[in-house]
């Protein structure tokens, strides 16, 4: 059993996936290859998803793994919306994903997530582990290139970032991962989540940033 599990936990080295808490929202930035052991298994793959209005997640692991959980946390969130009339808040959404993944322990989901979003409460980020760990960051990486982002995001990062300035950030952190990172590559995806909702980057407006 540890030796299996251990093989499923490979799937969470690579890719490289980076959220900040800024001034005025959220941002995340990703890469899109997915790899299947040394093989480039696809150059697009999607690693941002929007939740709710307010809420998105970056994914790392399996992808079977990764978009059950999207799709289950999509149908919880409308649930909520419909039975209490409001969106569900940030930290709440991240408390309930940490749950599915505690109770799955024992056959795991493989799956790193970063979930964040703006709320009541203002522009909020969250970690959660394969086990259901749950933390709280103002910035975070994970993934096989997130070594490198730190780089990047421990000297350019400030909390006190609009989003603009956050996304520049967050773009370089992947373009530079990318440079040093094999399992990290091919194109540069992200978005924004502010009051405003939810937005994704055109390519054109990446290049602008870079």
């Amino acid at each position: 059993m540890k030796n299996q599990k251990d093989q499923k936990l490979k799937y969470l080295e690579g890719t490289t996936t980076v959220g900040l808490v800024c001034e005025d929202g959220v941002v995340f930035a990703t890469d899109t290859r997915a790899t299947m052991g040394y093989e480039v298994a696809s150059k697009k793959a999607r690693k941002i998803y929007k939740i709710t209005d307010n809420i998105a997640f970056t994914t790392a692991g399996g992808v079977a793994d990764t978009q059950r959980l999207v799709d289950v946390m999509k149908a919880e969130t409308g649930y909520y919306s419909m039975r209490e009339g409001a969106q569900m808040d940030v930290r709440a959404c991240a408390r309930l994903v940490a749950n599915i993944m505690n109770a799955y322990s024992f056959f795991p989901y493989i799956a790193h997530l970063l979930i964040g979003g703006v709320d009541g409460e203002g522009p909020k980020l969250f970690f959660v582990g394969i086990d259901g760990g749950l933390a709280e960051e103002k910035m975070l990486a994970t993934g096989s290139g997130s070594p490198v982002a730190y780089g990047v995001l421990e000297t350019e990062f400030r909390k006190n970032m609009k989003v603009g300035e956050a996304l520049s950030t967050a773009i370089k952190a992947i373009k530079t991962a990318m440079k040093r990172d094999i399992a990290t590559g091919n194109e540069v995806m992200a978005a924004a989540i502010t009051k405003k909702g939810y937005s994704e980057l055109t390519p054109e407006e990446i290049k602008k940033l870079v």
